[in-house]
């Protein structure tokens, strides 16, 4: 009765030393704009195009391959897709078409937290200043024009529509007539 005790607790204490914890490292990915807050990774999401990989003049096919989901709504002048940040940011980005060509980008973020809120619309202004400098500021509109290199000009708004309980950050990226 004592050897099989013996072994019972043998074989337990094996287990117990031979049960560890399997952590798997967590590969992540490279940042695209570390100088700013990680959510802009996901809304900017690339340095190329003028925002999320895609310029103005794109068409639908360009825009869904660049988008990594499926869009919530599709219609012949627009895609929108909806995207969640965390459990209390989300942003929606619509594209709107004239004959299957990229005419205007409306990107909406919703923060229920009004400092990470106030980051986020630094950090785009920020971001846009460097990339399109000389910005008009006015009745909290901040605008961007762009008419230099090679590209058509474009226009990029940026407002802070926040309430006292949500933030809300409108941008816009159209074509400039």
């Amino acid at each position: 009765m004592r050897k099989t005790l013996y072994i019972l607790i043998f074989l337990f204490t094996l287990c117990l030393v031979s049960c560890k914890d399997d952590v798997k490292a967590v590969a992540q990915k490279p940042r695209i704009f570390p100088e700013y807050n990680v959510a802009l990774d996901e809304i900017i999401r690339s340095k190329d195009g003028v925002i999320r990989g895609v310029d103005l003049n794109s068409q639908a096919l360009i825009i869904t391959k660049a988008e990594t989901k499926q869009p919530s709504e599709v219609d012949l002048e627009f895609l929108y897709f909806e995207y969640d940040i965390d459990s209390i940011t989300n942003y929606s980005v619509t594209y709107n078409l004239k004959n299957d060509s990229l005419d205007e980008v409306e990107v909406q973020i919703n923060c229920k937290d009004l400092d990470l809120s106030s980051t986020l619309f630094n950090d785009l202004k920020t971001y846009y200043e460097k990339k399109l400098p000389n910005p008009t500021e006015d009745k909290g509109y901040v605008v961007y024009n762009c008419f230099e290199g090679q590209r058509k000009p474009f226009v990029v708004s940026l407002t802070d529509n926040s309430t006292p309980t949500q933030g809300i950050i409108n941008l816009v990226i159209y074509k400039d007539k």
